[in-house]
């Protein structure tokens, strides 16, 4: 399905994947396209079991981009959970291993607010700001965090 290895692998270790075609399964594509307001294929959803949207991706990527995009996505699901520990290491796994894609700078910002949500201690939020002052400046993700130093 995926010419990357890595994706592969990560979906496989992560997700269950599902891949409902267009020409088909043209039914089952009507119904989930409806349900889900996909509009481009291809499209990636990550959902919940019971089935709640908490990412998508939409259309297609270069390898290292759509990874970070599947991780992105993988650590919404525990951050959406509640599990903010376990979503602080997501967010950062992706800015260690896929430091120069979109998806870095983004999960910069929530590493830093995960842990926040835990336990409302403002220094994770602090310390995130900084670290964009160093990373990622020139970002959207960079301009929410500096209301934080």
């Amino acid at each position: 399905m995926w010419p990357d290895e890595r994706v592969v692998r990560f979906v496989n270790e992560n997700f269950l994947a599902a891949r409902v075609h267009p020409r088909e399964t043209p039914d089952l594509f009507k119904k989930y396209s409806e349900r889900y307001s996909a509009q481009w294929t291809p499209i990636v959803l990550a959902l919940d079991p019971e089935r709640a949207e908490h990412s998508r991706i939409e259309g297609f990527l270069p390898a290292d981009d759509f990874l970070g995009q599947l991780m992105l996505g993988w650590a919404r699901l525990a951050f959406d959970a509640g599990q903010w520990a376990e979503a602080e290491r997501r967010y950062r796994e992706i800015v260690e291993t896929l430091p120069n894609t979109d998806a870095a700078a983004e999960a910069l910002y929530w590493a830093g607010v995960a842990p926040y949500k835990g336990t409302g201690d403002p220094k994770s939020l602090k310390a995130t700001g900084e670290a964009f002052k160093q990373r990622y400046q020139t970002t959207a993700w960079a301009k929410k965090a500096s209301v934080w130093t």
